[in-house]
């Protein structure tokens, strides 16, 4: 019996593959995780103190931007405030 029998060369073809996957699996986990924890890990925006809606207007949502927030109210109009001013910009109607 020949004990020096030479690997096939699809096989030795198909473990290099195999290594490469996982190799690409393996940095694609640690980018990953890198992403998530320097994302999270960012200081969240300021949110203002106070906010003064109109006579009778009941908040239901919030959403901010760099230089604007925004306020739906129970009244389907969306109000929005400079950030900086905290004066009313604009209001949407919503229908």
């Amino acid at each position: 019996m020949d004990d020096d029998l030479s690997e096939p060369s699809n096989l030795r073809f198909l473990r290099r593959m195999v290594t490469v996957l996982t190799t690409v699996m393996i940095v694609g986990v640690v980018v990953v995780i890198g992403l998530l924890v320097t994302r999270l890990s960012r200081d969240t925006p300021v949110l203002p103190s106070e906010i003064t809606l109109p006579d009778g207007a009941k908040a239901v949502a919030f959403t901010q931007a760099a230089d604007w927030y925004a306020v739906v109210t129970d009244a389907d109009e969306i109000l929005v405030f400079d950030r900086m001013t905290g004066a009313l910009r604009q209001t949407v109607v919503v229908e």
